[in-house]
């Protein structure tokens, strides 16, 4: 997984939205990768397996995208708004984390638990290691991204985003989503349309990550005066819609799923997912919506092949 994930690097161009989040997800893998035999996991096997299975469903987000398919409603503002001039790389890495950590994260826990044949509470410890070896990380990644002095000057809004979002919150949220994800487990039906309202939810938060904050906070966006606003960036409900699984739900339109403030999936506490007082996070680029059908990832798989056993939609 880490070879596709270098190799996905190799292919995106360093602007890129997606490479930005890209690059910050191959460096918290090869971190766990590197922590897998040295006694910091109670459950080694477990833990290596959850992290393939949980980034397979991103790289198969991005192969969706390549062969000109939507990808899941969670992933859909990152993919839309990848090559916007007037959104921070800061950006582009919380809508990909929200996306993958709010939505992706607990379905591959219990996709991974059905699969060994196990409950959530046995790997509830090492789930919560990752917390641990994420805050390490923390420091580094802001210090990376963060923009300089002459940005946040005037940029109030992007200063006030950066304290928003929090990925302990994020992670704590989807832990509980763990947990409802569970009970459904045996009403297939009820965990489609729980699994669909959360992307949907999960991607109206991302939208809100990606808002455009003027001229000055894009990547060089201060050389282009005309930057465009939020208005003519790409909407991805306008992109070509993906095939479903028999019987699956449709959860392609985030307009329609229950708002994030509603519902109690992946709630911290402050009625929106993944948001709290403190903490922020990581990186981001710029190309073209779309790809090579050779992109990581593989050929796009229907909703019960991304799904193992779970029986749980992508979308």
């Amino acid at each position: 997984m880490v070879d596709r994930l270098r190799g996905l690097a190799a292919e995106l161009p360093p602007a890129d939205g997606v490479a930005v989040f890209n690059r910050l997800y191959l460096d918290v893998t090869e971190a766990v990768r590197d922590r897998l035999g040295g006694g910091y996991f109670a459950d080694p096997p477990a833990m290596a397996e959850l992290d393939v299975v949980f980034a397979g469903r991103y790289l198969r987000a991005v192969a969706a995208d390549a062969a000109g398919h939507e990808p899941p409603a969670c992933w859909r503002p990152l993919f839309a708004l990848r090559a916007h001039p007037g959104v921070h790389p800061l950006q582009f890495a919380l809508a990909g984390m929200n996306a993958h950590i709010q939505h992706d994260l607990p379905l591959a826990v219990v996709d991974t638990c059905r699969r060994r044949g196990c409950a959530p509470a046995d790997v509830e410890e090492d789930y919560h290691r990752i917390n641990g070896l994420l805050a390490e990380m923390e420091t580094a990644v802001r210090e990376r991204l963060m923009p300089g002095p002459d940005l946040l000057e005037h940029a109030e809004p992007f200063t006030h985003l950066l304290g928003a979002w929090s990925v302990g919150a994020a992670r704590e949220g989807a832990w509980r989503t763990v947990g409802t994800l569970w009970e459904l487990r045996h009403l297939p039906g009820a965990a489609r349309a729980f699994a669909a309202a959360l992307a949907g939810s999960v991607g109206l938060l991302g939208r809100a990550l990606l808002l455009p904050l003027g001229p000055h906070t894009g990547r060089g966006a201060h050389d282009a005066p005309d930057a465009p606003d939020a208005r003519d960036a790409p909407d991805a409900r306008d992109a070509p819609d993906a095939p479903d699984a028999p019987d699956a739900p449709d959860a392609r339109d985030a307009r329609d799923a229950p708002d994030a403030r509603t519902g109690d999936a992946g709630r911290t506490g402050s009625g929106t997912p993944g948001t709290a007082p403190a903490d922020r996070l990581p990186e981001a680029g710029n190309r073209p919506a779309g790809g090579s059908a050779g992109t990581p990832g593989g050929a796009v798989e229907g909703d019960q092949a991304q799904l193992e056993c779970s029986g749980l939609p992508s979308a």
